[in-house]
C-alpha cells in the first residue's frame, strides 16, 4: 500500500498556473560499500534479550533490505528492517560486523 502523497510546502494557490510539488524526487542513490559509515550497536531488552542493530546504512530502501535479508541468513538468525536500521536478535556483533568487512563496508562498534 502506497502513502498518499501531500504538497509540499504550500497548502493552496490562486496562481492557476502553479504547479505542486509532489515529493518525486529520485530515490537516493546507493553508496559504495567503501563509502558507508555503518555502526554496530548492542541493545539489551527486558528478559535478558539481546538486540544487534546496524545503523548508518545510505542508500535506497530495497538496498537496506536485501543487506538485512544477507545478514539475516548468515547469521542464521531472526531480525527486522526498520526505519534504516538493521536488527538482528541475539548478540551477533562480531559476526556481523566481520561479515560487513568482508563485503568492503566501513564498520565500527558502536554503544554497549
Amino acid at each position: 500500500m502506497t502513502a498518499k502523497k501531500k504538497p509540499r510546502g504550500i497548502v493552496y494557490s490562486t496562481d492557476p498556473d502553479y504547479h505542486y510539488d509532489w515529493g518525486d524526487e529520485a530515490e537516493k542513490a546507493e553508496l559504495p560499500p567503501g563509502e558507508q559509515d555503518l555502526r554496530v550497536h548492542l541493545l539489551r531488552l527486558k528478559g535478558n534479550r539481546k538486540l544487534t542493530v546496524v545503523k548508518g546504512y545510505r542508500g535506497p530502501a530495497d538496498g537496506i533490505e536485501k543487506l538485512g535479508r544477507w545478514l539475516k541468513s548468515a547469521c542464521g538468525v531472526g531480525g527486522s528492517v526498520k526505519d534504516g536500521e538493521v536488527m538482528i536478535q541475539g548478540d551477533q556483533r562480531e559476526k556481523v560486523m566481520a561479515l560487513l568487512k568482508e563485503e568492503g563496508y566501513r564498520v565500527k562498534p558502536s554503544g554497549g
